[in-house]
């Protein structure tokens, strides 16, 4: 079932927050995690708060960017 919801201005900001480039530096051969990567993380917290499936998320057309519709986990 596809439910909508409403992220808190904290909860954006963070994920607005994980989007952002990385410096890129490589120590010891370590690569850091890609802004992709991150936004998924930020993502996947969000689901595990809330109980959807963090690769269903679509945007709500015509509202606020916190608003998004997603399928519920099973």
């Amino acid at each position: 079932m596809i439910t909508e919801y409403e992220m808190t201005e904290a909860e954006y900001g963070d994920l607005l927050e994980a989007c952002k480039p990385v410096p890129y530096m490589v120590f010891r051969g370590v690569e850091p995690t890609s802004p992709q990567e991150n936004a998924n993380r930020a993502w996947q917290s969000l689901a595990a708060r809330y109980g959807f499936d963090w690769r269903t998320v679509n945007p709500v057309a015509g509202k606020s960017p916190r608003f998004f519709t997603a399928e519920m986990s099973s």
